[in-house]
């Protein structure tokens, strides 16, 4: 799997089938917020996916274009990290991490 970081910096990974992008970036120090921890409760492991990747994803359920519907810097080919498992189709999948995420769970408190 490839990241592409804010910065634009390209980071490789081998990545264990039946993992999912959130796990990848936990167990590999990449910064990628996942402020609820893949309950479904929050849009800040929102990530882009390369349009050919894309179209090999299960559609995005009701629950998780609920909390894209929230993601900062929305395209047509974002999906949410917790969503998105490994498997073998998805071999040299490109995912870019955008520059800001909006986290509705803290926004709100000061």
């Amino acid at each position: 799997i490839n990241f592409i970081t804010p910065e634009g910096e390209k980071i490789t990974i081998d990545a264990n089938i039946g993992d999912s992008i959130m796990d990848i970036t936990q167990a590999h120090d990449i910064d990628l917020e996942c402020a609820c921890e893949g309950s479904l409760a929050c849009s800040t492991c929102h990530v882009i996916v390369e349009p050919e990747y894309y179209d090999k994803l299960e559609e995005p359920t009701d629950e998780e274009n609920d909390m894209l519907d929230l993601a900062f810097g929305l395209t047509e080919t974002s999906r949410l990290g917790c969503q998105i498992v490994m498997r073998e189709d998805l071999d040299g999948i490109t995912v870019t991490i955008p520059s800001a995420t909006r986290n509705m769970r803290l926004e709100g408190k000061k």
